[in-house]
């Protein structure tokens, strides 16, 4: 999903086209952790006193990249590599939202990238080796809610301020787009084990996204993992997968050979969004990483599933600034500060990271973030049900493992050649 004003009521499903011939209007996205919570403590207040490779489907002029991917030896385990080099960032598409424009020269050296999205079984292997609590499992920090909201806005009491994460939990209906709490809601105990809240459950989905992670989980993950996270710039070249300015990771058909390419609404879902069958209990979300084809570089679901935080901070004019320099941006890493004008009662320098891809959620009437150009800004320390990563890897720092796992399995192979 991302910010902006209402939009208008949508057309009816069975009138979609397969690729809108306008813009949806950009749509305000779910509200940080921090911000819920404190709008809820104030008011409580007042009121007590997506196996293989993809063929690409861009111009013939465009040729599909030869996929590379680690195996152990010539690369790290379950990456692929991007090629880097120079490409148009940002679109200038009709589709595109004001934070995308302009289309600008940039370029981004080599790097390995993970083919799909950190997934739960992952994430449980670094939890039971470190012991670590994602900040949805931990009570939340007024320092971290108070630079989310106005000056002034008083502090939640304790009774407010409990571990939990933003749940996507949809509408029996159609509403009106303007007002996202009616299908988000804070959700006490929910966080990666339980993404829906406690009564949820995350078994037989090992395959899955992890999601309920903030861009402070990820990072520490990172640390672990001994990988990073991706900047905005090598996160686009590496969804674009080879294609110039195509509307989609895979060309500018979304539905080539009536084939779904990834997990958004449309296609996914019978009802208009964000209506969710009562009877199905509100089921719906991550796919299995992997459940649709790889883009020409051999990455599964960089867009739809679910959003991924990349390690750039997040401004809504920011391509407009690099834009502005008339210079090429080479290997942008992102500015020093954020500046989102855009969300209502969040002040305009308040720290949000950049989020990339878009999710299970997005659809061609409330929003269009499955296009590689989409981008939003997000709230650090906020955790979501739509909301994970995926990790890179510079070839240096593959080298230098393969070297220090190589002098750490020396002693142990002289060892056993002396019959020790």
């Amino acid at each position: 999903m991302t910010r902006g004003k209402p939009h208008p009521r949508p057309k009816k499903a069975d009138s979609r086209p397969s690729q809108p011939a306008q813009p949806p209007a950009a749509a305000p996205t779910a509200p940080s952790r921090r911000t819920w919570l404190v709008g809820a403590a104030v008011v409580a207040c007042a009121a007590a006193g997506y196996g293989g490779v993809l063929l690409l489907t861009g111009t013939p002029a465009q040729k599909t990249p030869q996929v590379r991917l680690g195996d152990g030896k010539s690369g790290p385990e379950g990456m692929a590599w991007v090629p880097g080099g120079e490409f148009l960032m940002g679109s200038d598409s009709k589709l595109a939202q004001p934070n995308e424009k302009p289309a600008h020269q940039a370029r981004v050296p080599g790097f390995w990238m993970d083919r799909q999205h950190v997934t739960n079984a992952q994430f449980r292997r670094f939890v039971e080796a470190t012991g670590y609590k994602t900040t949805a499992e931990l009570p939340p920090d007024w320092e971290t809610i108070r630079v989310q909201v106005p000056p002034g806005t008083p502090r939640p009491p304790d009774s407010a301020l409990v571990p939990g994460a933003m749940v996507f939990v949809g509408t029996p209906a159609v509403v009106d787009y303007s007002d996202f709490s009616r299908w988000w809601r804070y959700v006490p105990g929910a966080d990666w084990r339980h993404p829906q809240g406690p009564g949820s459950s995350i078994e037989g989905k090992d395959d899955h996204p992890v999601v309920q992670v903030s861009h402070a989980d990820a990072l520490a993950f990172a640390k672990w993992a001994g990988k990073r996270l991706p900047t905005e710039a090598e996160w686009e070249f590496a969804a674009r997968g080879g294609l110039e300015q195509a509307t989609y990771a895979w060309g500018e058909e979304f539905t080539p050979g009536k084939q779904q390419m990834a997990n958004v609404w449309q296609g996914q879902q019978p009802r208009q969004f964000p209506v969710v069958s009562a009877k199905a209990g509100g089921a719906i979300g991550t796919n299995a990483a992997g459940t649709f084809p790889a883009n020409g570089y051999g990455l599964y679901d960089m867009t739809g599933n679910a959003w991924q935080w990349v390690a750039d901070w997040y401004r809504a004019d920011q391509f407009k600034r690099e834009a502005a320099a008339a210079k090429l941006a080479d290997n942008p890493r992102g500015p020093q500060d954020s500046f989102d004008p855009d969300e209502p009662g969040v002040p305009a320098n308040a720290p949000k990271r950049v989020t990339r891809g878009g999710s299970f959620l997005c659809n061609e009437d409330f929003c269009m973030s499955y296009r590689p150009s989409a981008r939003r800004g997000t709230d650090p320390y906020t955790s979501m049900s739509h909301l994970g990563f995926r990790l890179v890897m510079d070839d240096a720092a593959w080298a230098a493992r393969q070297k220090s796992q190589a002098a750490a399995a020396a002693p142990a192979a002289l060892s056993a050649s002396r019959g020790g």
